[in-house]
């Protein structure tokens, strides 16, 4: 490699040089004459093609309603766990967007995702910090369609807690209209006496909550014939099953 000594430095391709930044030096590198791939790089490439198209409908659904700012790694962080992952979407439970602060930080008991998508907080002791007077609690539901490249709907519900008291388990039901994986994030923030939020360490926002798309299977009922002699009729009864997860977890 060869580091760039001009005025204006570049980084990208230009011909068949590849300019690039690295802990704030500019370099060059050429590009190969001859790219060979084995079976497995080519599957590499798909696998993480296919996790950079998700990390991005991610974050398209919550960036909008987030308030805190994301630590510099979360997108390297977010798909890297949606290549452990694959298709089982419910293991970005525990994604931290600040990987500073979780938030269990705030809630020593964790909510979790009941049946007809409500969101049920436990009751618990709220700590106080210093300086806080209040906790805004933002919930923020999507509903992402993995394999359309959709983000089919939202909904936002926002809490405002008083610190170093007692807090009451409450149900909080979610509206997100749509079809595709429902994704939670739960995000807390510490609320000064200025109306300002505070530092990153006091500043959370949690994948608490996926639950999967409905499965639609089918049962075989059997259902009988008045006429004497003749052997049952085989029917086919459509029905939902749900899979739910819901547990915090850290990263």
């Amino acid at each position: 490699m060869a580091k760039q000594t001009s005025i204006i430095p570049f980084t990208g391709k230009l011909g068949n040089l590849i300019g690039y930044e690295r802990n704030g030096e500019y370099f060059l590198r050429s590009m190969p004459e001859i790219v060979r791939q084995t079976h497995a790089t080519r599957r590499a490439a798909r696998r993480f093609g296919m996790a950079s198209r998700k990390g991005a409908l991610i974050r398209h659904a919550f960036y909008c309603d987030l308030d805190i700012r994301c630590d510099g790694g979360h997108i390297n962080r977010l798909n890297k766990t949606l290549i452990a992952a694959g298709s089982n979407h419910t293991a970005l439970t525990g994604f931290r967007f600040n990987q500073h602060t979780g938030t269990d930080r705030f809630f020593t008991v964790a909510p979790s995702l009941l049946r007809n998508d409500i969101l049920h907080i436990p009751s618990q002791t709220i700590a106080q910090y210093k300086g806080f007077i209040a906790l805004e609690v933002k919930v923020i539901a999507a509903r992402i369609d993995f394999i359309k490249g959709q983000v089919t709907g939202t909904d936002t519900v926002v809490l405002m807690i008083n610190p170093g008291t007692s807090f009451q388990e409450t149900n909080i039901p979610l509206d997100v209209p749509g079809a595709g994986t429902l994704v939670i994030t739960l995000q807390v923030r510490g609320m000064l006496k200025d109306g300002a939020s505070c530092n990153r360490q006091h500043l959370a926002a949690d994948i608490i909550a996926v639950a999967a798309p409905q499965i639609l299977k089918y049962r075989i009922k059997p259902t009988y014939s008045r006429r004497k002699g003749l052997q049952p009729l085989m029917t086919s009864t459509l029905i939902y099953a749900h899979a739910y997860q819901s547990t915090i977890q850290r990263e």
